[in-house]
């Protein structure tokens, strides 16, 4: 990246632009986008809020729901036998393309994960955004390195924060644009996930959805964090957790451009005394037994909607943030990886049967090759798994 853009390796995201001037300049450029974000939010999402109690769900599988997002930066050699450790058969790889120096460690890491179902995101930075020629060469590069390896791929991320270098929608989709041109023309077998929203912020998501650039997305991805909220059953603005994969699920229902798919494409809570690697401030951080049961709940909530195709969660190794901690070169399992790895064994091969609460008592109910399984929680306990054997 360049300045006065810059990558913060502790927290794995760009830092804050200091920048004042620049971000004022940009966004006055933008101020035409904006205006149509705006519009087009106010027309379709009440739409789709009138609409959501009436979108169908999808009959999703435990089989490709559970997701889990790695880094060659963190403890590559270590990294096969953790994801076998914990059963999960989906992963997704970040690639920086400011790193296209580096595609071929990437790709050497990618084929060592030998076995997984592949998804690859490719990360922006201006230089890329604002260069189609740049970004059409880096895409093919990477689209014919990885041949026969990946198919999946997340173009572009977090497409609302300024920091991460997009400054409009426009840009954006003008962005996807040159992915979306490649696929048409060679490389038409390549599934390209779009939109990546950060957050509650649907405005920006409709505007993905509804506009006149010639593409379309083959699924919808979204950065659905919660955790300045709390647990995933509290509310924003009158939605938990649930609520708002129905009414995006609902607003993706209404547009022409994507089929009814949508994936939670990353997702994780920050943690206490962590810092400088939590990715928030301590305000938002919460205890690794808290970060453990939000996990397991955020993902039973998100499968009990039925409306979610996959959750990637973000991921193995982070100090700030991961199922494990690798400060000073020392591998801790937190109390979340044993609870990921629980919650594999025992929805991985599970069918949806039912939802319901009443009382802040929550229960899923599943059928497995092992039984009828039923998950109970409330918001001070963690879940529990039962059985009921087969007749």
């Amino acid at each position: 990246m360049k300045q006065p853009f810059a990558w913060d390796h502790y927290s794995d995201q760009p830092a804050i632009i200091r920048d004042r001037a620049l971000k004022r300049q940009m966004r006055k450029s933008a101020l035409p986008s904006l205006i149509k974000t705006f519009l087009i939010a106010l027309i379709t999402l009440p739409i789709a809020l009138l609409l959501t109690p009436f979108t169908g769900r999808r009959a999703i599988s435990g089989e490709h729901f559970f997701g889990l997002g790695v880094n060659l930066d963190k403890e590559p050699n270590t990294t096969p036998y953790l994801l076998n450790e914990l059963g999960v058969k989906k992963l997704l790889i970040r690639i920086p393309l400011w790193e296209m120096d580096r595609l071929h460690e990437y790709v050497a890491f990618i084929r060592s994960l030998g076995g997984k179902e592949i998804t690859v995101a490719l990360l922006q930075d201006r230089e890329h955004i604002t260069s189609a020629d740049m970004s059409r060469d880096h895409f093919i590069q990477i689209f014919e390195a990885l041949e026969g390896v990946c198919t999946t791929y997340i173009i572009g991320s977090t497409i609302n924060r300024a920091k991460w270098g997009f400054f409009s929608v426009y840009e954006y989709l003008d962005f996807y644009a040159v992915a979306y041109a490649l696929k048409k023309t060679r490389f038409p077998h390549l599934k390209l996930i779009g939109s990546n929203v950060i957050d509650f912020e649907y405005h920006f998501s409709a505007h993905t959805l509804f506009n006149l650039s010639p593409i379309r997305f083959d699924a919808i991805g979204s950065l659905l964090y919660v955790d300045r909220r709390g647990a995933p059953e509290n509310s924003q603005m009158g939605f938990n957790l649930m609520g708002k994969i129905n009414l995006l699920s609902a607003l993706i229902s209404l547009s022409p451009k994507t089929s009814n798919e949508l994936i939670i494409t990353e997702t994780n809570w920050p943690i206490q005394n962590t810092a400088p690697y939590a990715p928030t401030s301590e305000h938002e951080c919460v205890s690794e037994e808290d970060y453990s049961d939000y996990m397991v709940r955020y993902h039973l909530l998100a499968f009990a909607s039925q409306r979610v195709s996959c959750v990637y969660w973000h991921q193995l190794i982070a100090p700030g943030y991961g199922l494990i901690d690798n400060r000073e070169g020392i591998l801790r399992k937190r109390s979340a990886f044993e609870a990921y790895k629980v919650m594999l064994s025992h929805l991985s091969d599970a069918q949806f049967i039912d939802f319901n609460y009443r009382s802040d008592e929550y229960t899923l109910s599943c059928s497995t090759p092992r039984g009828e399984l039923h998950i109970t929680w409330t918001l001070n306990s963690s879940p529990i798994y039962t059985y009921k054997a087969q007749a």
